[in-house]
């Protein structure tokens, strides 16, 4: 057991605040340096990501394994709390925020850490779990090689070649997204910049706010709303709120913040916290109690599958540029990628879609049923047995337990089926959990990893991958809308009208998880998202009111409508520019879709090229 797993045990075990505080001290600068990076040199708001990240750990270590490797948690858990903060910061400034200039990502003799910054956290996270482990070991926590070894239960040796194969394995990953170090060279920038000095005073301050909100409890108290209020985050209310404000809040006095209290007066968080509140509210609705409508439900017709008819008006324009069917690889060319990555899930996946060769499939369900990527390809695949099907949605559920996603595709699948009871239940979970993830970004970049494998240069990989996804959920997901709006109508004729609008709330929700634009998001995801959330809103009564803004339903319909309108006149401002774009000017495009959404990859594409 290392120190800092004894030191979790401590804390864990004992409520060792002591043991907390030194655990903090030691790991503050890896989280602070990741989140810096992640929110572009924000400062602000890399300390409200550090502080975040702490906080969790205070409340989820009793979670976590004895045998853990807390830097390698913390810097995941980092990813995803400063990608979320990133992402809703960019939304809140309503424009895309030009700080990742990655026009410069070529390097003639040695490229910059400002210029590797951008994507280094987001390709360590790619890499698998012992070489993300030597790489964070080595050069984010700065041990020496005997001390990485002793980590990852090896020699020195062993860890020194486990550490420069991790190195390799990440030069690829970064090099796919256009950057061109050395592996030497990325050795050097790392040692040299990975890890930034956190303010001082930073870590006395986390420990006494993460120790304060762990003292909280698992509610949602007001403690850990001021503290929320104070740094500005809104993650936690987001997450609540595109849930459908799924609880109660109880709110409770707690002496442990005074801390917080030292800069801002209890009035003034309140009233940040109200006013974040509302600008939240615009495309959510914020109730009290989320209500879940009365079962048995009432009898409804089978849902037939299909996507809505306008959805597909602007598709993948990947594919529009290539102007015919995107190349799949033969066996010859997917092999040294597969015996690369030694058959594991994600490549025999990667390798099934490239090359459309179904044993590949078949093969990743044998040998790996419990991987969630696995269930989900699976589960969705052409011409499967409704059994078949029904086998490998439930454990898709089993293997992502915190994935909304899984819950809806079961949902779906109940409709098509006629068990509506069962639909019911599903969109309840699935309307209960924060986490919503449909794998396009990893398909995508796994995809594209096969093509280079195969010898295709970066941009026409990235390319070719992109325009050969395909996307099934989508189809679901609209067939699935149609199914609650059904059964919302057959609440009404019932004479039950409150669960009718809880069915259309979670048929709004389902759309804001795809309509509103986020990392890898793909335009046609976000208008399937736009459409599912305007038919939910379209069966409701247009004059009433809808969220905590004073809107009525009829204005938010209308704003979705002109969402979309500005959607499609920015896709036709970027059409006549495909061809024209150079090499890296795609590379640069398709690192700003995987980074913000191909919107803003459009809008970038639009305003470099001087359109209106």
């Amino acid at each position: 057991m290392t120190d800092s797993q004894k030191l979790l045990a401590e804390y864990t075990l004992n409520g060792s605040e002591e043991a907390f505080r030194e655990l903090v001290a030691r790991y503050v600068n890896l989280v602070y340096s990741a989140a810096l990076r992640l929110v572009d040199g924000n400062t602000q708001l890399a300390e409200d990501v550090t502080q975040t990240v702490f906080i969790n750990l205070a409340t989820k270590a009793r979670t976590l394994s004895s045998a853990v490797m807390l830097g390698g948690w913390l810097h995941r858990h980092t990813f995803h709390v400063a990608t979320k903060a990133a992402r809703s910061e960019h939304r809140r400034q309503v424009r895309e925020r030009e700080a990742v200039e990655m026009n410069t990502l070529n390097d003639d003799s040695g490229a910059s850490y400002r210029q590797v910054a951008p994507i280094l956290d987001e390709a360590i996270t790619q890499l698998g779990t012992d070489d993300r482990a030597a790489i964070l070991f080595r050069f984010f926590e700065q041990r020496d090689f005997r001390s990485v070894g002793r980590a990852l239960g090896a020699n020195e040796d062993a860890a020194r070649m486990r550490v420069q194969r991790a190195l390799e394995k990440l030069h690829v990953l970064l090099k796919q997204r256009g950057v061109t170090l050395s592996v030497g060279a990325l050795g050097s920038v790392l040692a040299a910049g990975a890890v930034t000095a956190a303010p001082a005073g930073l870590a006395l301050t986390i420990s006494s706010a993460a120790l304060a909100g762990a003292a909280a409890g698992a509610g949602i108290t007001l403690a850990f709303l001021k503290l929320m209020a104070a740094t500005k985050l809104k993650l936690g209310i987001a997450a609540l709120a595109v849930a459908g404000a799924a609880t109660t809040l109880i709110i409770q006095h707690q002496s442990q913040v005074r801390v917080l209290e030292e800069n801002q007066s209890l009035r003034q968080q309140i009233t940040q916290l109200q006013t974040d509140n509302e600008s939240l509210s615009n495309r959510v609705v914020l109730s009290k109690v989320m209500r879940a409508p009365r079962l048995p439900a009432p009898a409804m017709p089978v849902v037939a599958p299909g996507l809505l008819a306008d959805e597909l008006q602007i598709t993948n324009v990947y594919a529009k540029i290539i102007a015919k069917k995107p190349p799949k690889l033969t066996a010859d060319q997917i092999a040294p990628y597969l015996d690369a990555n030694r058959r594991d899930a994600a490549s025999l996946l990667a390798a099934f879609r490239t090359t459309d060769d179904p044993t590949l499939l078949e093969e990743a369900m044998q040998k790996f049923p419990n991987d969630p990527k696995v269930g989900f390809e699976a589960a969705l695949r052409k011409d499967a047995p409704p059994a078949e099907r029904r086998q490998w949605l439930d454990a898709f559920k089993q293997s992502a337990p915190d994935n909304a996603l899984a819950n809806y595709l079961s949902a779906a699948d109940y409709f098509k089926t006629g068990q509506a009871d069962q639909a019911v239940k599903e969109l309840v979970a699935a309307s209960s959990k924060t986490q919503f993830r449909d794998y396009t970004l990893d398909r995508n970049t796994d995809d594209e990893e096969a093509y280079r494998a195969a010898g295709y240069p970066a941009a026409q990989a990235k390319l070719v991958a992109s325009a050969q996804l395909v996307l099934p959920q989508l189809g679901q997901m609209s067939g699935l809308a149609k199914g609650i709006v059904d059964l919302a109508g057959s609440y009404r004729q019932s004479g039950d009208d409150t669960s009718a609008q809880a069915a259309l709330q979670m048929a709004a929700s389902l759309g804001q998880r795809y309509g509103n634009a986020s990392s890898g998001e793909t335009l046609i995801a976000q208008l399937v998202g736009i459409n599912v959330e305007r038919m939910a809103l379209t069966a409701m009564d247009p004059s009433s009111a809808y969220g905590a803004n004073g809107q009525t339903v009829q204005e938010l319909i209308n704003q979705i409508v002109q969402e979309r309108t500005s959607i499609q006149a920015l896709s036709k401002q970027a059409g006549p520019l495909w061809d024209s774009m150079s090499e890296q000017d795609w590379l640069s495009y398709q690192n700003r879709s995987a980074t913000f959404g191909e919107e803003a990859a459009l809008r970038w594409l639009v305003n470099k090229n001087g359109q209106k």
